[in-house]
């Protein structure tokens, strides 16, 4: 899979973020996109060949497979860091929006078309509160389809066409746990990040408002 459109989109948002936004950014492109890249793909790249169940019968491995693991893990993973990221393209468009009609009316409609004010600001907004929701759904989601944050040695299946109770054993799950916990790790620090910028924009722009209001009720 190309990350390229990803990496593009991540340098474009850089630009128009706040110095919280720029960390977030990192965090997501060093911990998690080359982590992902350099590590996890390979990691669980023969997931489903190296998973075995001490019983050669026809099916059974796959439908255990399938019990066990009902979506990929690299491949939830990388769902998860596509719509993250997402939300930034509403900033990215937002700006563009600006300086196309800048460019229409051939005059200076804003100070900085990147700068977050106005409209700019309640996208700026929006975008982080889609980053919040979708980061603790992916987390939610996760522990509900693999019953927690963990990876077994041995898993016990008993599902049709397996004749009774088999063994299943999952290749290499000390470092799959590993890097389990390093990726909801920084899952969970991208939600502290986004809440911690999310709370400073809100904060500043009602300290604005009220000085605003304050010098106007002085004049």
């Amino acid at each position: 899979m190309s990350w390229v459109f990803l990496r593009d989109l991540l340098s474009g948002v850089n630009k128009y973020s706040t110095g919280i936004g720029r960390i977030w950014v990192a965090v997501v492109f060093l911990f998690r996109l080359l982590l992902y890249v350099a590590a996890a793909e390979n990691i669980w790249k023969h997931e489903h060949d190296e998973f075995e169940c001490n019983i050669k019968q026809p099916g059974c491995e796959n439908v255990c497979f399938d019990h066990f693991f009902p979506v990929s893990h690299i491949r939830f993973w990388a769902l998860q860091l596509i719509m993250v990221s997402t939300p930034s393209l509403l900033v990215v468009f937002h700006v563009a929006y600006r300086e196309n009609r800048e460019k229409h009316h051939n005059q200076k409609l804003y100070k900085s078309p990147g700068k977050i004010d106005g409209g700019l600001l309640c996208t700026y907004l929006i975008s982080l509160i889609l980053k919040i929701g979708l980061e603790i759904f992916f987390l939610v989601l996760f522990h509900k389809l693999y019953n927690g944050f963990k990876i077994p040695h041995l898993v016990k299946c008993d599902i049709k066409p397996c004749p009774n109770i088999v063994d299943c054993y999952i290749s290499k799950p000390t470092e799959k746990m590993i890097f389990l916990y390093f990726l909801v790790a920084t899952s969970c620090l991208c939600i502290v990040l986004n809440l911690s910028e999310l709370s400073y924009l809100m904060f500043k722009y009602s300290v604005k408002c009220y000085l605003k209001r304050h010098v106007k009720k002085q004049q």
